[in-house]
């Protein structure tokens, strides 16, 4: 009997290809939206195109509107849809420890040499990797399965230094609660509760009255 052992590639990728994402028909949407900031509330609209640009409307305070598009823009750039092969396709994968928990980890080899991730039960649930000259560190507790792929439900997530290993900025917990409008399923709203050299911060977003672009 053989018994064929599944490659890091192989594993990794079906991770990848088990997340949720828009499809190419995504119309893009307008929503009303409430961020509040600790005891500071403000309200606007937002806007994703079809091609998942982000707007922000409505909103005259500059912080508040720069703190909304952020989110806007990572909320988008986390449905678009792209292949492995596009995402992945100069990097090779290998095997790392087997955790307590069961999940599996993954090396990085080739463009992005040096990241890392960890698979548990099909899905990724911890990402380590090098963005914008600085190394993040996002782990999930636990997931929404959409029966087309899944969403993170609660996870955190923690910046360093790459050279001298300094933590950059806070530590950040969220939680993300979606919504299925027609045939998509669409972040309404996202708690983040940092902590910042013993401060604690507190935004929440929440998107609501989903209206698709004709």
């Amino acid at each position: 009997m053989t018994v064929t052992q599944t490659t890091a590639q192989d594993l990794f990728r079906s991770a990848y290809e088990n997340r949720y994402t828009w499809d190419a028909n995504f119309p893009g949407y307008t929503a009303d939206i409430t961020y509040k900031q600790d005891d500071q509330v403000f309200q606007g609209q937002v806007r994703v195109t079809a091609d998942l640009k982000a707007e922000v409307s409505g909103v005259a305070d500059e912080a508040a509107q720069k703190a909304i598009h952020g989110q806007l823009w990572e909320i988008a750039i986390h449905r678009i849809r792209r292949t492995f092969e596009q995402t992945h396709g100069q990097n090779t994968f290998s095997y790392g420890e087997t955790k307590p928990d069961s999940s599996v980890e993954i090396f990085v080899g080739g463009k992005n040499a040096g990241d890392r991730y960890e698979v548990k039960n099909n899905e990724v649930s911890l990402v380590h990797r090098q963005i914008h000259g600085v190394v993040v560190t996002i782990h999930t507790f636990s997931t929404h399965d959409t029966g087309e792929g899944y969403l993170s439900h609660t996870y955190d997530s923690i910046y360093h230094d790459p050279k001298t290993g300094e933590q950059k900025g806070g530590y950040s917990k969220f939680e993300d609660e979606y919504e299925k409008v027609g045939d998509y399923f669409i972040l309404n709203r996202r708690l983040i509760v940092t902590e910042t050299e013993g401060q604690v911060s507190q935004q929440e977003f929440i998107f609501s009255n989903f209206q698709f672009l004709a």
